[in-house]
């Protein structure tokens, strides 16, 4: 294992800036990069530095970024989650990682979790030429997410989030929903384990309550049934490894599994646990062994 380095640089989407942090392995010869960012809500601090330093250590260039509105960033309104954005930003990350000196751009590997792997998924199915993909406990199905919601506490949100995209027809200030909230409360993911979850994920990413905020602009609600990336699975040609948890509470397992099967050349990996396990110990090791398993066969450092 090598000891790599990092520094953080920026690339431009739609005219404006997205942070991004480079994560470059010991040496000098060309790379694969793996591309990666985060999923609802969140930004690209909260833990994905532990992935991309394992993945950097084992010898490929990482690029962890922030779509705009979230994070380091630039854009507003803040905490802005528009699909077509961030699928676009992610066409612009692509292209940031295939431009840099010590990057392979034929050998480009998209790494998403959560909703990134919904978009990681969108991508490879588009015909972006991709080496292989990872998609971590993906978002596979918008009818399946209101499902997990549950239908009452969707029903509950959604006027919230129909009256935010009317005012923002009419230029008003957007209205906020809590990404993560616990049972009962007004916001998007309120499973049992989620609250809990999301404090360990921000105590073992050295950040502290109020870092980053955890909302979303409500009017995403009203496009999130329809985004789907488990539909068009078939179409992807490059190799993809998918990693399901099998108590996953937010994006459930049994939808995955079946969006997996429709892929001609996929790994499939299950791990006990919730939604929210592969990013902390004792689950997070497994999950990176694996996920290094999977590169050193499908795209070794050496090519």
């Amino acid at each position: 294992m090598h000891a790599p380095t990092s520094r953080t640089e920026s690339f431009t989407s739609a005219g404006l800036q997205c942070a991004a942090d480079v994560w470059l392995p010991a040496g000098e010869s060309p790379a694969p990069a793996i591309v990666m960012a985060h999923g609802f809500g969140s930004p690209r601090k909260l833990r994905l530095p532990a992935y991309a330093e394992r993945l950097a250590a084992a010898g490929y260039v990482v690029v962890v970024f922030d779509y705009r509105y979230f994070g380091d960033s630039a854009g507003e309104p803040r905490q802005l989650l528009d699909i077509k954005a961030q699928l676009d930003d992610w066409r612009a990350a692509l292209r940031f990682a295939r431009g840099l000196d010590r990057v392979d751009p034929a050998r480009i590997v998209a790494w998403g979790t959560s909703f990134a792997g919904g978009h990681v998924l969108t991508i490879a199915a588009s015909g972006e030429p991709l080496a292989a993909v990872i998609a971590q406990v993906p978002h596979v199905s918008g009818p399946a997410a209101v499902r997990s919601t549950g239908l009452r506490q969707a029903a509950r949100l959604l006027p919230t989030a129909v009256l935010d995209q009317l005012g923002a027809l009419v230029g008003r200030p957007p209205r906020y929903l809590e990404s993560v909230g616990t049972p009962g409360e007004r916001a998007v993911m309120t499973s049992p384990d989620a609250a809990p979850a999301l404090e360990r994920l921000t105590a073992a990413s050295g950040l502290v309550d109020g870092d980053y905020p955890q909302t979303v602009v409500a009017r995403v609600l009203t496009t999130l049934p329809f985004y789907s990336p488990g539909r068009r699975a078939g179409a992807i040609t490059c190799p993809v490894l998918f990693q399901l948890a099998t108590e996953d509470a937010i994006t459930p397992t049994g939808v995955a599994q079946r969006a997996a099967r429709r892929i001609p050349h996929v790994t499939i990996h299950s791990y006990p646990g919730g939604h929210f396990d592969p990013y902390v110990p004792p689950l997070f090791e497994p999950v990176i062994a694996d996920q290094l398993a999977f590169l050193a066969e499908a795209v070794p450092v050496t090519a």
